[in-house]
Order: C-alpha cells, then sequence, then structure tokens
C-alpha cells in the first residue's frame, strides 16, 4: 500500500484514475483583470507565492532515543524531495456570511492571442490569464451561478464551464510532477502530497492522434480520457475510486461536505486555503475574526468506528494515556519512566531529561497509508500471499514438502481467524454504511450528549468516517472533557453501541488546548531544558 517515504509519510500505491466527479471552470481576462476578479472572492491569496503544505515534523520520540531506531541491517527509505508549483493552489469561495460555498483547486496558466497557453507570465495589456477552477461536481452549478453573480458589468472577465473539453485525473505513488507530456498540466496536490499528482488534459496536442472507436462517445473530455488511459497503462495501473478512499482517510473533506460551514471548522487554514494578510474578500469578516479573536470549537476529523468488543489498537491505548493520566505522567508511564532503571548511561533522571519539551499529541498521528494499513489488520482484509512462509495452504498436510503437521495446524487455526476477522468487518462496514449517512449525530452513551455530526459516509471498505467533532469530547480543547478509549456511542437513528477511535492526520499542527487553533512553536532555547538534578 505504501510506497515511498517523504518528510510527508508513506504515500499510497501506484495506481491513477480519471475523474467523473469534478468540474473545470474558467475565469479569464486581459492583464491583472482575472486576478484582480477573483481575488475579491477567494480565500487564498493570487498575487504572493502559495506555500508548501505542511511537512511531518521528525519523530522527537526516536530522536531523543525513546524509541528504537532502525537496526543497522534494516534498509532505511531515502527521503524524497517534493516539488510544488506556483501555478496550482488551494482555496475557497465564501458566501457573504463568511460561510463556505466550496473548496476549488486554482490553476493558472497564461494564453496567447490563439487560446494556446504559452510560457508568458507578465501580466501586459495584450496577455491573457486564465484561471481553471478544479471544482467538485456537487458545488459547481452554485459556484458558476456565484461568480455570474459577482461579474456585474466587468466586461473584460469572461466565464466560461470547461468540463465537456477538459478532463481531470490522478496519479498516486510518485512525487515526481515535472515534465507533463505537451497538451497536460500537472503538479502535486497543493494541499497534501499524498492525494497525488493533480493532471489536466487541456491542449490539442493530448488528442491529436486520438483514433476513435465507432461506438466511442466523441467529445473532447471522453477523447482525452481514453488517450490519458492509454499513456499511463504501461506505466501505472488504473485504480479507480482511490481519491475517495485516501482523501477520507487523509480527513479531507470537500464540496458539498463543507458547504456553509465556516472555514475553520473544516481546517482550510492547515491546507494553506486561507490567507490572513491578503487585503478585503467576500466573507472575509467572520474568517478573520474566528482566526484572531475567537476560539474554535468544532471541528472535522477522522474517526474510526469500530465495535465494543474489538481489541483497541495500540496507537489508542497510548492516546488514552496521555489523556487520562496527563502529559507528564502519561509519557512516563508510556516510556517506563516510573521505575528504577540501572545500567551504563540509562538512569531513570538521564531519560527523564530526554523528554523535557517534548509534548505527545492527544491522539495518534496518522498518514491515509498508515491508517489504510492498520484498517486493513483490524479488518482482516489482506491478502493470503501476506502469511508467513510455513503457513500455507491447510489441505495440504505434510505432503513431503517439509510442512509438519503441526505446521498445517497452525496455518488452519490462523487461516479460520482470518475468516472469522473478515467476516466480523464486512458485516460492521455494512452497519456503519447504512447508520454513518451525512448529517447523523454522534451520541456519547457516557451523557446522551451530541459530540458530533457526520459530513461524509466511510471511506469505501472502510469504518473511517468524517465527522464535524466537538473538540473538548476528543481532549483536544480544555480540560475538563477527555477521550476515553473505553467510549461508547451511537450512531444517528441505530440502536447499537459502538466505539469510536479518533486520529489526526499527518498534515495537522499541533493544536493549542485553550483556542483550538494551531500550537505557536516554542523556541530552542523551550526544547532544550531539562530537569534539574534530583538528590541522591
Amino acid at each position: 500500500m505504501a510506497s515511498a517515504a517523504t518528510k510527508y509519510g508513506k504515500l499510497w500505491g501506484r495506481g491513477y484514475e480519471s475523474f467523473k466527479s469534478r468540474r473545470i471552470l474558467s475565469v479569464s481576462g486581459t492583464a491583472d483583470h482575472a486576478t484582480t476578479y477573483l481575488q475579491g472572492l477567494v480565500t487564498s491569496d493570487l498575487t504572493s507565492e502559495p506555500r508548501a503544505p505542511r511537512e511531518e515534523e521528525e519523530d522527537v520520540a526516536t530522536a531523543r532515543g525513546l524509541k528504537p531506531k532502525p537496526a543497522a541491517t534494516e534498509e532505511v527509505e531515502v527521503e524524497v524531495p517534493v516539488k510544488f508549483t506556483s501555478k496550482m493552489r488551494s482555496t475557497c469561495f465564501l458566501d457573504h456570511r463568511g460561510r463556505i460555498l466550496t473548496d476549488a483547486i486554482l490553476w493558472k496558466r497564461s494564453l496567447d492571442d490563439d487560446n494556446k497557453a504559452t510560457d508568458d507570465t507578465s501580466s501586459s495589456s495584450s496577455s491573457t490569464t486564465e484561471y481553471l477552477i478544479d471544482v467538485p461536481s456537487d458545488t459547481a452549478d452554485m459556484l458558476f451561478d456565484h461568480l455570474k453573480q459577482h461579474k456585474l458589468r466587468r466586461s473584460k472577465i469572461q466565464l466560461a464551464d470547461r468540463t465537456d473539453d477538459i478532463s481531470v485525473h490522478a496519479v498516486y505513488g510518485t512525487l515526481n510532477a515535472e515534465g507533463a507530456p505537451p497538451g497536460y498540466l500537472a503538479a502535486m496536490d497543493p494541499r497534501h502530497p499524498s492525494l497525488g499528482m493533480r493532471i489536466l488534459s487541456v491542449g490539442s496536442e493530448a488528442i491529436a492522434n486520438d483514433q476513435d472507436d465507432d461506438d466511442a462517445p466523441s467529445n473532447d473530455r471522453s477523447k482525452r480520457t481514453r488517450h490519458f488511459s492509454k499513456l499511463m497503462n504501461n506505466f501505472f495501473p488504473h485504480a479507480p475510486g482511490t481519491y475517495s478512499v485516501i482523501r477520507k482517510l487523509s480527513g479531507i473533506a470537500e464540496g458539498s461536505e463543507i458547504t456553509s460551514r465556516t472555514a475553520l471548522e473544516c481546517n482550510q487554514e492547515f491546507l494553506n486555503s486561507i490567507s490572513f494578510s491578503k487585503g478585503c474578500y467576500l466573507g472575509q469578516e467572520l474568517t478573520a475574526r474566528s482566526q484572531f479573536t475567537g476560539v474554535v470549537r468544532k471541528r472535522i476529523l477522522p474517526i474510526m468506528i469500530v465495535d465494543t468488543e474489538m481489541e483497541v489498537p495500540r496507537p489508542w491505548i497510548m492516546a488514552g494515556m496521555i489523556q487520562e493520566l496527563g502529559e507528564k505522567d502519561g509519557v512516563e508511564k508510556i516510556f517506563g519512566l516510573t521505575k528504577e532503571e540501572g545500567g551504563d548511561g540509562n538512569s531513570t533522571t538521564e531519560r527523564k531529561a530526554t523528554i523535557v519539551g517534548y509534548i505527545p499529541p492527544p491522539l495518534p498521528k496518522m498518514s491515509a497509508a498508515g491508517a489504510g494499513s492498520l484498517i486493513s489488520m483490524m479488518m482482516g482484509s489482506f491478502d493470503a500471499s501476506e502469511i508467513p512462509e510455513g503457513e500455507g495452504n491447510p489441505q495440504e498436510g505434510n505432503s513431503g514438502d517439509g510442512i509438519s503437521q503441526e505446521d498445517s495446524n497452525i496455518a488452519r487455526e490462523r487461516e479460520e481467524e482470518i475468516k472469522k476477522l473478515r467476516e466480523a468487518g464486512d458485516k460492521l462496514q455494512n452497519e456503519v454504511s447504512e447508520l454513518a449517512v451525512p448529517g447523523a449525530s454522534i451520541v456519547d452513551k457516557k451523557d446522551g450528549k451530541t459530540i458530533g455530526k457526520i459530513v461524509s459516509s466511510p471511506a469505501p471498505g472502510t469504518t473511517v468516517i468524517l465527522a464535524q467533532m466537538r473538540l473538548d469530547r476528543v481532549g483536544l480543547l480544555g480540560k475538563d472533557e477527555k477521550w476515553s478509549r473505553t467510549n461508547k456511542i451511537l450512531i444517528g437513528e441505530g440502536s447499537k453501541e459502538y466505539r469510536y477511535l479518533p486520529y489526526l492526520p499527518l498534515w495537522w499542527p499541533d493544536i493549542d488546548s485553550e483556542t483550538g487553533k494551531e500550537r505557536e512553536k516554542k523556541t530552542e532555547e523551550d526544547e532544550l531544558d531539562i530537569l534539574p538534578p534530583q538528590d541522591s
């Protein structure tokens, strides 16, 4: 599933898909008219360079010797550099109340007099700038109406729906978005590279030699999709539906899932979709007020739904210790610092000194690939080829091929366990799919209070949903409430009890427990503090 190590965590396996659920809207104009028009409608600053996604911070526990480093014989993956482009950025469109209409990805390009792409990035009076707005289909009509409403009498601005003549694609498991063929635009997803490389087929070169089948649709979008498939099949497998899985496991809501919500509740500032330093734009007041004066009490989180009888995985056991015992005592218990230790250079006092300044997250932090691997193990949905050698087909018995009867019995028992795990996992997935519909409530059995609202159905093949959760009930805001690893919840209209396991995507920063926003980073001096010597 994972393919490469980067500063952004493990990547998903290699594959590609073409989107039918995306629309392309166009805003174009001579000189800087298109930029000026959109600058007043989007949350990002089109006049400055977009920021790269937040990199994963170094594993402090490993760096400080609290967790074992890879053995010398283990293969260490080489860090892969990631390049982003200034011609693509993430953004949001807001209504007059400051509520989200939709999120979008903006592609910027320059056109010559024949409407062909050019490398000329100047804003001269004769040049044309076009923004291609890659937007989810379920909010595209609403956005197009919004753009037309605010165009007013701007005669130097042209709006168009280019969905039928531009195709949208994604490629996974690679970080190289350079060297796109003629007729294509390619860039790493500006929100997070784990979402893949985004590709637009825009130029006539991409379909110049396309040979149509007699019965095949003949519009440009269909031609482009076929051409792209032919281009990719030699290098990447076709993987339709992958984006939906990665996006939800990564905790990213989009389109109608975030419509009418505030930008900060949807974590758009963490995805570099908001500029807090640009000039005025539609809906700015609520967004700025939330950032500079308010407290963010709810945010969209990925949460895994499990059966109450299922064993809680270790990452959440550790998170529960941190929340129940507090940061200091929780860390000491997790890393075994509550007992006196002897040995050369490994005393309790010395080990305590290494963790001062290290504040572990109150919930597990995971990449999409990491969450997917964990779910596969919990649900038994892994390939039989992953069973260790010697635990093969139990029907073979000891047939002289070196497999003993004892090994055969072990393999048979293991296969039965996996079968039961898969059956239980399939049943759980079906139950959650029926109950976890957008708008359904998540109710804590402890006090009968609603602690969240579901915004997105489960990621295909998983029980991971996106929900707008009260931050205090997951241990991210205040000190009165804690998340418990023995929690029990009800979903929607259902009467069966489940357990929810929330986690933090890698692209999240540390959260300030007083404001629900990004925690200010400590200075280097704070990080290097050590405990004072203890009395002997």
